[in-house]
């Protein structure tokens, strides 16, 4: 399943690094990536959508699915 996430904080290439890295740490994540000039991310998993944000949000950013 592929989800978008909107991801606010994100301003450099380490942020979106800290992003991916956080939502790929998930069980059931196969891939995620993500980008701070449109401020989202995008997963594809099975991971439920309250551990995609709780994932985003330990990482130091602020998600909504």
């Amino acid at each position: 399943m592929r989800r978008e996430i909107t991801v606010t904080g994100m301003s450099c290439g380490h942020c979106e690094q800290s992003v991916v890295e956080a939502l790929e740490a998930l069980d059931g994540i196969e891939s995620a990536s993500a980008d701070r000039t449109t401020d989202s991310a995008t997963v594809e998993g099975t991971a439920d959508s309250a551990a995609l944000l709780d994932a985003v949000e330990s990482a130091g950013y602020e998600a909504t699915l």
